[in-house]
């Protein structure tokens, strides 16, 4: 059994199996930890690679999914920047209804309601908070609380709900978007306790 497997060997009942998570990379942090993500640390590989405990990444997608289903879709912002992201954050929105905004986001989003693309979210979901760090900024001043994936190289200042997973990966970001899909139309009814998208993971994930 490998170290990674045996993070679960108490056998916890997993949202998904746990080797979907591994093979798709959601485990693998960075050659660097801050401060904020120690307590999100499995283990350190001999390389110097920090390994991210999959249990909590599972139990902090439940209370997203819990979290999120509260909030009027329409309401709900999801954002990436990073290229890898932006097909998960578009099929995120599609499903959940949310409001989806990938690629530059553009300063005053938030803030400048002169500006002809100026919304008022009530939540906002990041996909990276060091690469989305201007929405970040904006959503702090309007007081908007931050759901966001962090690897092992994020800090947590700002951010209200944390999701420890790699959000630089293409196969890690597809699966976790997908989780985070799911559970939110389960909690709000719309898909049932053991229902599954429509569509597998490999829809989310970004292709060119």
């Amino acid at each position: 059994m490998s170290e990674e497997q045996k993070m679960v060997s108490q056998q916890i009942e997993l949202l998904v199996p746990l080797e979907m998570y591994l093979q798709s990379g959601v485990h693998i942090g960075t050659h660097t930890c801050t401060k904020h993500m120690e307590r999100f640390i499995f283990r350190v590989r001999p390389d110097g690679l920090y390994i991210l405990d999959i249990k909590k990444t599972d139990e902090r997608l439940r209370v997203a999914g819990r979290f999120l289903s509260r909030y009027e879709p329409s309401k709900i912002m999801v954002i990436a920047t990073r290229q890898y992201g932006r097909q998960p954050v578009l099929k995120f929105a599609e499903l959940v209804k949310a409001k989806p905004i990938v690629g530059r986001f553009v300063p005053g989003t938030l803030t400048n309601p002169k500006l002809e693309w100026y919304y008022e979210p009530e939540v906002m979901v990041l996909t990276d908070p060091r690469i989305d760090s201007q929405p970040l900024e904006e959503a702090l001043k309007v007081g908007v609380p931050v759901v966001a994936f962090v690897s092992t190289d994020n800090r947590l200042d700002g951010i209200d709900l944390a999701i420890p997973g790699n959000n630089k990966g293409r196969k890690s970001l597809a699966l976790l978007y997908w989780i985070l899909a799911r559970q939110i139309l389960r909690e709000r009814g719309e898909l049932g306790p053991n229902d599954n998208l429509p569509q597998g993971p490999e829809a989310f994930e970004t292709t060119t």
